[in-house]
């Protein structure tokens, strides 16, 4: 059976009324968006092989921090190249070798000169890597560059530990005999008061 005029009618205004509502209430709201997580601090199975198979302290030291500038490297260029995520996944693996390499400098005999050359070592390596962090926090997202200042804080952090280490024996306090008494507020003299 056709139509009627009314019909097509109501029909034309259904067709219309539906092209003419906007796409966007059809769309499922937006909450906020959430923030980057931060980098995972790990070490690879394959990495952490390489570490103990290293014959001493300062070989493995070494291989830490060539290993460590390696994913330092790979951050910068995924950085470069707008791949935040990748980047933040390598400066999580770069924290997790120097947390390691931390971690095991710590166990050393700190009165051995070997240990005193090993924090020089790591502090000397450290001293670079903080400017390179913070060339990476700058070109990167807000999302993310609050986890890469963190990042860049921990090696700041860990390179004064490394400092306080290897001048830990050196350095000479001054007495507590020799310090001047403050003096008490009734005291001290009064500059507004006019004689």
């Amino acid at each position: 059976m056709p139509a009627s005029p009314v019909q097509r009618w109501f029909l034309l205004a259904q067709v219309i009324a539906v092209c003419a509502i906007p796409a966007g209430l059809y769309a499922q709201p937006r909450g906020p968006q959430m923030p980057a997580p931060p980098p995972m601090r790990f070490v690879s199975r394959d990495e952490r092989s390489q570490l103990t198979a290293s014959k001493d302290s300062k070989a493995r030291l070494r291989t830490t921090i060539e290993i460590a500038e390696v994913h330092l490297g790979r951050a910068e260029v995924s950085t470069s190249e707008k791949k935040f995520d990748q980047a933040s996944e390598e400066v999580g693996r770069y924290l997790g070798l120097i947390d390691d390499a931390r971690r095991v400098l710590a166990d050393l005999n700190r009165d051995k000169n070997s240990t005193r050359d090993l924090y020089r070592r790591f502090e000397i390596a450290l001293r670079a890597h903080v400017p390179r962090l913070a060339v990476i926090r700058r070109t990167t997202p807000a999302d993310f560059a609050g986890h890469i200042k963190t990042a860049e804080e921990f090696a700041r952090d860990t390179r004064s530990e490394a400092l306080d280490s290897f001048y830990g024996h050196s350095v000479l306090r001054e007495d507590a005999g020799n310090q001047k008494k403050p003096v008490p507020i009734r005291e001290q003299p009064d500059a507004n008061k006019r004689p």
